[in-house]
């Protein structure tokens, strides 16, 4: 037997103008200057910088009608006042008092100097190399990665070589370019282990007795170094405590990725912009937004000439109604494009105020143990915002500190309860976690269990698994690797 029943759906779907705006809540300030140039490429009736202004007079306020030829241009939507009126210009032309100028960064800044990889291929023309051996070098360079490091097998270059380049050669060969390459800068680059990069960089320099124990160390007593096993190693190498110290020191100097201090293969490093600053002024907290999101943008007046040109003209053409409606779009978009600025400034300075205040304690000590738990919906709900909107404003956007430029989204954390039932930031737990592990006897460093029991004492009881998740987030490594002699 059929049955027919009547369901009923709610669904909310966003218009194309709102996903334009959320996009553009999205971008940070470099990104979001991007953006600005493109629409200014593509939008003529939209310009930037400042412009005096006549005030449009009443002639504006209806756009001609021709129904001429059965044939309507409904402009009736249109109003010159809404491009014109100087009653719009505070709105998205001046500068508030809570927009920074930064003409100073006008100029989006990058990382200067070539690639890692030019660096390296500029060295080898150093070297008096054949035809085939400069190949494989140069091959080699290639295989490099952002580490430094060389990771495939020398077997699957030879045949790499053989496929991609016709260089027909042995592992022996390879080998021995590959140790020219590893005599390049800087020290340790073109190693195929970590072994091998600490190696190399020990090799290059002043031959002394710790250097020497810190070499044979690495090359016999690899796995002993890596877990620390330092009775061990005093053991097999027939040493003392303070010569096993002295020559970890030195391996402790080296190092471990020789490539992460230059850019990468063909990338740049953008620096990062603050979208905002927060300075204590006479103990008060100021906000301020970039000035770089607050641009000075109007509507073309040549555009605007053009439609008005068009209502005087006695006579219209097919391709002057054409034109009308073209020049209409444009019109339409730049105004939209001004308004969503306007939105987006307002979104990014509403949202940051709140989160300020919010945090206040915090911003003015600096000391994070003064980070209330927060959430993104305790923000949206005090500024009537979507979780989703507050969210977009977070994770893209840097705030510039008396402590330092940080990612907004990093002010967020859970709460959890104390021993007093308080609510307390699971940030300050962490930053309490930190400063046990900092003041700990390296000699015998702190269990997770024994700081489960400390954490405990102060007031914070939480489980070791806990403890162990919190010390994994602060990129701190277990108690056997912090062991120190």
């Amino acid at each position: 037997m059929l049955k027919q029943h009547l369901q009923f759906k709610l669904s909310q779907k966003l218009s194309p103008q709102q996903i334009q705006l959320m996009k553009l809540i999205q971008l940070p300030t470099q990104a979001f200057e991007q953006r600005l140039k493109q629409e200014l490429e593509e939008n003529p009736a939209l310009e930037t910088g400042k412009e005096e202004l006549e005030t449009a007079s009443d002639e504006y306020d209806d756009i001609y009608e021709d129904n001429s030829d059965n044939e309507t241009i409904n402009t009736e939507d249109i109003n010159i006042d809404d491009y014109l009126s100087d009653d719009e210009i505070p709105d998205y032309r001046t500068k508030a008092n809570n927009y920074s100028s930064d003409d100073e960064e006008k100029s989006v800044p990058y990382a200067a100097g070539i690639s890692f990889n030019q660096y390296l291929i500029n060295q080898l023309n150093t070297f008096y190399l054949s035809d085939d051996e400069w190949t494989i070098a140069e091959f080699l360079v290639g295989s490099v990665d952002e580490s430094g490091y060389i990771r495939r097998p020398i077997a699957d270059i030879m045949d790499d070589l053989a496929f991609t380049q016709n260089v027909y050669t042995d592992e022996q060969t390879i080998e021995k370019i590959l140790a020219i390459v590893q005599d390049l800068d800087p020290p340790g680059v073109g190693a195929r282990s970590l072994e091998e990069c600490l190696i190399i960089q020990l090799e290059r320099k002043e031959l002394t007795p710790s250097v020497e124990l810190a070499t044979a160390i690495l090359k016999k007593s690899f796995e002993h170094f890596t877990k620390k096993h330092y009775q061990k190693l005093i053991q097999k190498h027939n040493i003392s405590e303070t010569e096993l110290k002295e020559a970890i020191g030195e391996i402790e100097k080296l190092n471990p990725k020789p490539g992460g201090s230059y850019s990468g293969n063909n990338r740049i490093i953008e620096h990062v912009v603050p979208d905002f600053a927060i300075r204590i002024v006479e103990g008060e907290l100021e906000l301020t937004l970039n000035g770089r999101n607050a641009p000075e943008l109007h509507v073309s007046r040549e555009y605007s000439n053009m439609l008005k040109g068009y209502k005087e003209a006695k006579d219209k053409s097919k391709s002057q109604k054409d034109t009308v409606m073209f020049i209409k779009q444009k019109l339409d978009a730049a105004k939209w494009f001004i308004d969503a600025i306007r939105q987006r400034q307002q979104t990014l300075f509403i949202t940051m105020n709140a989160i300020m205040h919010y945090q206040s304690e915090y911003f003015l000590t600096g000391d994070e143990r003064n980070l209330r738990p927060m959430i993104l919906k305790d923000i949206a709900d005090e500024i009537g915002m979507d979780v989703s909107t507050v969210s977009r404003v977070a994770n893209s956007k840097y705030v510039d500190t008396p402590y330092g430029t940080k990612l907004i989204k990093e002010y967020f954390s859970e709460s959890m309860k104390n021993e007093q039932g308080e609510d307390v930031s699971t940030k300050e737990i962490k930053k309490i976690l930190e400063t046990v592990i900092q003041n700990e006897v390296k000699k015998k460093p702190l269990t997770d269990d024994k700081l489960a029991v400390i954490l405990k004492e102060k007031g914070y009881p939480i489980a070791r698994r806990t403890v162990a998740k919190y010390r994994e987030q602060l990129n701190i490594p277990v108690a056997r690797m912090r062991k120190e002699i």
